[in-house]
């Protein structure tokens, strides 16, 4: 069955069969084999899905598209302009910060690339940069949606990896926050080679303050979920709600952006996405159970244990396939799949799971926007009109920035454990 199991998929996959399918049909051939009844399929896809916790998946993706139409992102990236965008490459470093700050809200890689990108890649053509390069960056600062809490992969992963889901939000933190000081010192680089400037004027304080008080509302978005969690106001499930009732209340009432019109189109939306992730995992949740039944997790385990027992190579080396697995596949199905090997493999070598969990995480963040099939990266070429081919040349620079600190984080474990540790 587990032979089977793994050609099948493999088969389907490249024969270019969408990944939800390949992994329900690459299930279903297993079973037939292994002469199971069917029965399995749907017994598996309920119980993948049946946890409070997944309640905060399309909770987070309706906060993030509500938030989107609400004028939150236009706000916080003018208050991102008066702090540094009269550095060289400002414009640039504005993106990200203003990624950063979007980040803290959606929790997602694309939504955070889309609301971003749609703005500063026409702003920072009109300042002289290359169109690609704008791609490249928003592109690339989207994935900081994946590190900073509220996370949905991190939730996700902490569900099937049963690991605390507030701990990870934490681990989060200082990762994606070093994530953006990469992705700005790189920016900086390239555009003080290239001449490329910021804004004439520095802003002087009542601007800094006035755009402040303009984007107070959305600055406060993270400081009441996470603020809300780590007080034992509510949980994380919980806080996924409160950011929808406030995202509207914000969007709604305060600003005045989002239109009464606008929401059928946005619960649509969120429906199509919801659909999608959690489609994911319930057909992946059988494919993962077959491959527990059939030991295949020890038997990866014991094969990457016989290449090496050292601590830094076997991390090595599951960076590596988790980068190669991230950039071919859906990173949720992904994380679904693997999870029995992964905290195998973790457990074993002595690895905290809430680091290893931000590891998996972030590897996965980076396959958003790495070649051939980072969402990402299209997400990029569609909003600026470009191939896919054209912004993944100009995104090497900033997926460099980003290896250097996956290995910060894999290898010193302080970078995601210090702030979790002084709350647990």
């Amino acid at each position: 069955m587990g032979a089977v199991l793994v050609f099948a998929f493999i088969f389907l996959l490249f024969g270019g069969m969408p990944i939800p399918f390949a992994i329900g049909l690459s299930s279903l051939v297993a079973l037939w084999v292994g002469n199971l009844d069917f029965i399995l399929l749907p017994q598996r896809i309920i119980a993948g899905t049946d946890s409070f916790s997944l309640l905060a998946v399309p909770l987070f993706i309706l906060a993030g598209e509500i938030m989107q139409r609400g004028g939150l992102s236009s706000r916080l990236i003018r208050f991102a302009n008066t702090l540094i965008g009269h550095i060289t490459g400002g414009v640039a470093m504005v993106t990200v910060l203003s990624a950063t700050f979007f980040a803290a809200i959606s929790g997602s890689a694309p939504a955070t690339t889309a609301s971003i990108g749609s703005i500063m890649i026409p702003e920072m053509e009109k300042r002289g940069y290359p169109r690609e390069f704008g791609a490249a960056l928003s592109s690339a600062a989207g994935p900081i949606g994946q590190m900073i809490p509220p996370s949905i992969p991190m939730v996700i992963w902490a569900v099937i990896a049963d690991v605390s889901i507030s701990q990870l939000f934490l681990a989060g933190i200082i990762p994606g926050i070093l994530m953006a000081l990469a992705l700005m010192l790189t920016s900086y680089i390239i555009s003080r080679k290239k001449g490329y400037k910021g804004k004439e004027k520095r802003s002087n304080m009542n601007e800094v303050w006035s755009t402040f008080k303009e984007g107070f509302w959305a600055l406060m978005t993270p400081v009441i979920i996470l603020g809300g969690i780590y007080g034992g106001i509510f949980t994380p499930t919980e806080a996924a709600a409160v950011s929808v009732v406030y995202g509207l209340i914000v969007g709604l009432f305060v600003y005045g952006d989002l239109k009464s019109k606008e929401l059928p189109e946005i619960f649509i939306n969120t429906v199509k996405t919801t659909t999608i992730v959690i489609f994911v995992i319930s057909v992946a949740s059988l494919f993962g159970w077959i491959m527990a039944s059939e030991q295949i997790a020890p038997k990866i385990v014991n094969g990457l244990l016989s290449i090496s027992t050292n601590k830094i190579v076997v991390l090595l080396m599951l960076n590596v396939i988790l980068l190669v697995i991230g950039c071919l596949m859906d990173n949720i199905a992904a994380m679904v799949i693997l999870s029995g090997v992964l905290t195998s493999v973790a457990a074993t070598i002595g690895v905290n799971p809430v680091h290893f969990g931000a590891i998996v995480v972030i590897n996965f963040a980076i396959g958003m926007v790495t070649p051939p099939i980072g969402y990402s990266l299209f997400v990029g070429a569609s909003i600026s009109n470009l191939s896919i081919e054209t912004v993944s040349k100009a995104v090497w620079p900033f997926l460099l920035a980003m290896l250097i600190v996956l290995m910060m984080i894999t290898y010193i474990p302080a970078i995601t454990l210090f702030i979790p540790e002084l709350f647990y």
